[in-house]
């Protein structure tokens, strides 16, 4: 009897131990991890996101929040994050919406499971912006199709609003609130006049939520009422609280040095490309190797060390830009003068450069952007290249002969002005010497003396060729002779 006593304790306490009932889950603390979204949208912030989803990616019962303070960027870079969320687990991921989502980042807080807004914020206008000659043009149809779709996906893998998420891209969209037998629903104008009578007959209320040539950005209160946000809150603190977490451990998972490093360098990597680009013109314009040779080793490293840790650039690139600077420097210390070396290295350098900057070679007809990518890459780079060729020759013109001014010698200070050559030393003549005229002298020409060939005048006499001469003196290097007969 006390055997099955003793055995019926152990068992209890078994279970006990490995039930994960609720008396043993009490000390258990669920972990959340803050992910900070702020900034523009560009590769940098997608390399970052996807680090640190990396990071703790087996972490099963772990719940991600994105903290979002952003007011959009690229489309490429947006859709790199949204994939990259999408893969975590259902019911892990939450929008927090701490100042803005606007444009690509509604986008990014609308493929979290669930969205939580901080009182007085803002989310919406997703519309796909495009740079022109004109300026700022909305992007075409291509574009708009896509990411319509893409909000599309979103809101009904989460639960918002179908019609209204596409409002946010579509400008030309009209979107109705209706309410229909009692129940609420969202309609754009298509659906609605596509209502039988009957249908419409059933409705007791319709209100314009979007007006046609608007794009849906809604704040807070207009979110929570609209079914797009859970609640609006204080803080975060606040936000975990009604999503039921009261007890947990918060880790921000800040930025790397280098993702810090990246995102500081984006706005300026034009900057930088030009920069490179013409000292690396001037080096091979000026002999050896000096300053400017360093100036554009570094900055168009930079430049190719930034794509490379927000993942544009592989060893495809690093190799491209490799050989063109080999060709380069075959063209620096093999070569003289610039030629096809030198041509064919900066083409190479170019093409680097432009797939640095992007994720694909050739552009993909299903994603319209890469397309706009491609060829706003192109312009960067050759524009570079075009400014880079003029500054540098405005550097070898006027700023590198001044440098003897500004920088410190020793450099020599006398000159080859006021120099010239002894005749009487170099062609061993003197005044008294004799000879005969080798042509006219009118009143130049030239004279033979000592079996020597000399350019010589006279003071206005005209002495026939082969007439005897004699040199009357030498002024200023000159050689003035007269007839011998005088």
């Amino acid at each position: 009897m006390k055997k099955k006593k003793y055995l019926f304790f152990i068992l209890v306490g078994f279970w006990f131990l490995f039930s994960g009932n609720p008396l043993c889950a009490l000390d258990k603390k669920q972990k959340v991890y803050v992910i900070p979204v702020t900034g523009t949208v560009e590769p940098g912030m997608a390399a970052y996101v996807k680090r640190a989803l990396e990071e703790i990616k087996n972490e099963t019962d772990a719940v991600f929040v994105f903290k979002m303070d952003t007011f959009g960027g690229r489309v490429d870079a947006a859709l790199d994050i949204v994939d990259t969320i999408s893969n975590i687990p259902k019911g892990k991921t939450i929008a927090f919406v701490e100042k803005r989502a606007i444009s690509a980042g509604a986008l990014i807080a609308l493929s979290s499971n669930v969205l939580v807004m901080k009182e007085n914020t803002i989310i919406g206008d997703c519309a796909p912006i495009i740079d022109t000659q004109e300026g700022q043009k909305m992007a075409g149809e291509k574009i708009q199709t896509v990411l319509r779709a893409k909000f599309r996906a979103l809101a009904k893998k989460n639960n918002y609003p179908v019609v209204l998420a596409e409002s946010m891209v579509t400008v030309d969209m009209e979107v109705y609130e209706v309410v229909m037998d009692g129940r609420k629903t969202f309609m754009d104008k298509k659906a609605y006049d596509d209502l039988t009578e009957d249908d419409k007959k059933k409705i007791s209320a319709k209100k314009t939520i979007v007006a046609k040539g608007e794009l849906l950005t809604m704040d807070d209160a207009e979110a929570l009422e609209l079914g797009f946000s859970q609640k609006s809150v204080k803080d975060i603190n606040e936000a975990l609280s009604f999503l039921g977490y009261e007890s947990y451990d918060m880790v921000t998972i800040e930025e790397s040095w280098s993702e810090s490093l990246v995102r500081f360098l984006q706005p300026f990597l034009p900057l930088l490309m030009l920069i490179g680009i013409g000292a690396i013109y001037t080096e091979i314009k000026v002999p050896g190797f000096g300053l400017p040779g360093i100036i554009g080793v570094i900055c168009l490293g930079l430049v190719f060390f930034n794509q490379y840790l927000v993942g544009l650039a592989n060893h495809t690139e690093l190799l491209i830009l490799l050989i063109g600077v080999l060709l380069l420097g075959v063209e620096v210390f093999v070569l003289p003068g610039f030629g096809i070396a030198g041509i064919s290295g900066l083409l190479v350098i170019a093409a680097g450069l432009v797939l640095s900057f992007q994720g694909f070679v050739v552009p993909d007809p299903s994603f319209p952007w890469e397309g706009t990518l491609l060829m706003t890459n192109l312009a960067h780079v050759m524009g570079s290249f075009l400014f880079a060729f003029l500054i540098s020759l405005f550097m070898i013109r006027f700023v590198l002969p001044r440098f003897s001014k500004i920088v410190k010698g020793p450099y020599l200070e006398a000159t080859l002005k006021n120099s010239h050559v002894d005749v009487t030393t170099a062609l061993g003549v003197k005044p008294g010497d004799t000879g005969i005229a080798h042509t006219f002298l009118r009143p130049s020409g030239k004279i033979i003396i000592n079996d020597k060939k000399i350019d010589a005048i006279t003071r206005g006499d005209f002495i026939d060729q082969g007439a005897p001469v004699i040199i009357d003196r030498i002024e200023q290097n000159r050689v003035i002779v007269k007839p011998q007969n005088t």
